[in-house]
Parts: structure tokens; sequence; C-alpha cells
């Protein structure tokens, strides 16, 4: 049996949601705004999906600071494997809260900063690109302008 290519939307990290399709963009940064790694999932698809895929990228680092969306007891376990503390808070349904740093948790800010920055560029804002992986160039591409040049 031969095995096809999987082709279409999905395939492509496009995904259908209530605003229309879109494209996810999970990323790494440091403490001074700089992207360290980017992974892209179809919009309909949950945000822990991306944050597993970035796991192996992670830095040493002490804390990782995310938003509710990350809020997973297997995401928080790997992190306290790999001696990184969580600083993320609790989605409202959880039955068992998790203590978190709340002062700490407003240096969060910079992930937002960073991709404000990247938005700048209009190819970035909107997706031009059909394919997955020239976006990710671009992507690419502007970070490096941003931030590494």
């Amino acid at each position: 049996m031969r095995w096809r290519r999987k082709r279409g939307a999905s395939a492509q990290a496009i995904g259908r949601t209530k605003g229309g399709r879109n494209t996810k963009v999970h990323a790494i940064s440091d403490e001074q705004c700089r992207p360290l790694a980017f992974y892209l999932t179809p919009g309909h698809v949950h945000d822990i999906k991306g944050a597993v895929m970035l796991g192996a990228s992670l830095p040493n680092t002490r804390y990782l600071l995310a938003d509710k969306a990350y809020d997973a007891d297997h995401w928080r376990d790997y992190l306290k494997s790999q001696r990184i503390l969580p600083v993320i808070p609790n989605k409202s349904n959880r039955k068992q809260p998790h203590p978190f740093n709340k002062a700490r948790y407003k240096g969060r800010n910079v992930i937002e900063r960073m991709f404000g920055r990247l938005k700048d560029f209009r190819r970035i804002a909107t997706r031009y690109d059909k394919n997955a992986e020239n976006f990710l160039a671009a992507l690419c591409l502007a970070a490096l302008i941003c931030y590494w040049i």
C-alpha cells in the first residue's frame, strides 16, 4: 500500500474557528522578547498541543510563564520533570487549584510584545502564504530582522 502525502487546509496549519479560517502560532521567547522557537497549528486545535510540541525546545530556565490555555496536569508534570517551575494561572473549572506567583506572571507580557512586533509585518499579521512552510519561513525571517540582527 502506498502512503499518500497529507493535503488540505489542516496540513497547511489552517483551521476553521468562529472568526473564520486561521492559524495559531506558538512560540517560546526569552526575557528580552527574542523568539527562540515557533510551531504552527490549525486554528481549531487546542493550545496545549502546541506547547507539548515545543517542549523539547525549552531552554535551560527556572520558570515558564504561560496563560490559562496551557493549564494542564500533564504539561505541569512535564515542566516539573525538567525542573522548570510553571507560572500558569488556573482555569476557572479546575477542581484542585495550583498556586502560582502573580507578581512573576506579570512578566508574561514579553511574549505579547514579541507577537505585536512581529505583526508589524503585514505578511505575518494576515498570513498571505498558503503553504505553512512558507509562512513559518516568513515568520522566522521577520523574527531575525526584528530581534537577532
